[in-house]
């Protein structure tokens, strides 16, 4: 089975660098997406599975042009109730972040800049709740 992590950002140096670590963190074990534009997700999404992908993780900021993240993770978890959520953020309000946890089961906030160690623990965690429900 192939599996996919996505990353959504329209900063592409947090895509760059999130996709650097997430290689040297898990190597090929995954195939890695980075989306600058929220409204591409569901596309590559859609597109992922149409070629028997796995998505197990959506990394996804708040604040990004055209539509939130928050907003963003409503319209993933609606579709694909069975990605794991990560919200990664420095702007997103405690109350944004509580909805997430209730309406979509975001599984972890990350908050920018992020310490590596952080990341990979929550990546870790992510990915083996998305193994269960897959």
């Amino acid at each position: 089975m192939k599996k996919a992590i996505i990353c959504v950002d329209d900063e592409k140096i947090i895509l760059n660098s999130l996709k650097s670590q997430l290689k040297k963190f898990f190597g090929n074990e995954y195939i890695y997406e980075t989306v600058d534009d929220p409204v591409d997700v569901l596309d590559v999404i859609d597109e992922l599975v149409g070629e028997s992908v796995s998505i197990f993780v959506i990394v996804s900021d708040w604040l990004m042009p055209r539509m939130k993240g928050d907003e963003l993770l409503i319209k993933i978890h609606e579709k694909y109730p069975k990605i794991t959520k990560i919200l990664l953020t420095g702007q997103a309000s405690k109350d944004a972040v509580e909805m997430l946890y209730d309406k979509v089961d975001l599984h972890e906030c990350v908050l920018k800049p992020w310490n590596e160690d952080d990341l990979f623990e929550t990546m870790l965690s992510g990915l083996k709740k998305a193994e269960a429900l897959i």
